[in-house]
């Protein structure tokens, strides 16, 4: 494969951050020991560990953890060797408090996470990051939902207050292999620092575009073993990997301990099956934030309607993470036009 960079590529493995939405943030410490212990004998370079909507995410409006962050962080820290314990934190969600206390824990990189138009927010987490001594990664989720300029505009904000790293964030999992190298092309040619990129698989474009985001010169990738992510996950790292290493990309993964672990430790821990449905279908579709699936299959049910009216909905309102309480207000909007219509009793 012809890449537009000479950097090594690292990757960062998402599925007990990510994955934390498919099991409503029901990890438990042995399960996330256990991942975390494989994964490091396979020699991952980042292990991400977070509630899925990052830092201080456990709270009523995105789901109560089963058990607190940083006891899973501080789990996964003892038993990584090698690897590199991760966290992501969203402004608004996670704070500088949650922050501290995960770099004190050991967790040695933190993903500073914004809308791709509020980037202005990280600021003040990014410099304490850089502060704190950790890797500080920029995140620019919902990636789709702007022009190139604007996501060029941002990451340039966020390089500017400290980040090594920027990320183009395809959340919805609704960019096309095109669009992707779009993005990651213009931000090369526009920042000093590396590029990454995070898919999610509900369009089944994760792994080319993923690919296509590699030729174009993106340097930090991320993966989910066996699909475990939000929506339809993310690419599936072991898939990834394997297909790298057909094209000449070792990045020093063993490649059948990811195959192993990913049947015996990741699948055991899978809710159901991490394929493309009608509804993670309509996130890429749509729009749609992944980790609004469950949400949306909840409401769904208490107002008696098809999830995919309410995914279809919130992707024409442009409703962004963080805004949950609107998946709830949307439902009933669309229950009670539909019981004055006559079509829902």
């Amino acid at each position: 494969m012809k890449r537009n960079s000479n950097e090594p590529i690292k990757i960062t493995e998402v599925c007990l951050r990510d994955g934390s939405h498919t099991v409503a943030h029901q990890f438990t410490e042995e399960q996330v020991r256990s991942v975390t212990r494989a994964l490091d004998e396979a020699g991952m370079h980042y292990i991400e560990v977070s509630h899925g909507d990052g830092l201080g995410g456990s709270t009523l409006q995105y789901g109560r953890s089963l058990v607190d962050e940083m006891k899973l962080i501080e789990a996964a820290v003892d038993e990584a060797k090698q690897s590199k314990i991760a966290v992501l934190l969203v402004p608004g969600i996670g704070t500088v408090h949650e922050l501290k206390q995960a770099r004190q824990l050991g967790a040695s990189l933190v993903r500073v996470a914004t809308h791709v138009t509020e980037a202005d927010v990280s600021a003040q987490h990014i410099s304490l990051a850089r502060e704190l001594g950790m890797e500080t990664v920029g995140f620019l989720m919902m990636a789709h939902s702007a022009p190139v300029e604007k996501v060029v505009e941002q990451a340039k904000l966020m390089e500017s207050y400290g980040a090594e790293v920027v990320y183009v964030t395809d959340s919805a999992g609704a960019l096309l292999p095109h669009e992707v190298r779009e993005r990651v092309k213009a931000l090369r040619q526009s920042l000093d620092i590396e590029i990454g990129f995070h898919a999610h698989n509900n369009l089944s474009l994760a792994v080319a575009n993923t690919l296509a985001a590699i030729e174009e010169g993106a340097t930090r990738i991320d993966g989910s073993v066996r699909c475990l992510g939000a929506g339809a996950g993310n690419t599936q790292t072991e898939v990834l990997l394997a297909v790298m290493n057909r094209l000449g990309l070792d990045v020093g993964i063993d490649i059948y301990k990811m195959m192993d672990l990913a049947e015996q430790v990741v699948g055991p821990l899978l809710p159901r099956s991490q394929e493309i449905m009608k509804n993670s279908l309509v996130l890429g579709y749509a729009g749609v934030y992944s980790s609004f699936l469950l949400h949306a299959e909840r409401a769904a049910q208490r107002f008696g309607l098809d999830p995919r009216d309410i995914l279809i909905e919130l992707g024409r309102r442009k409703v962004v993470g963080g805004q949950e309480d609107m998946i709830i207000d949307v439902a009933a909007e669309i229950a009670r036009k539909k019981k004055a219509e006559g079509v829902l009793n």
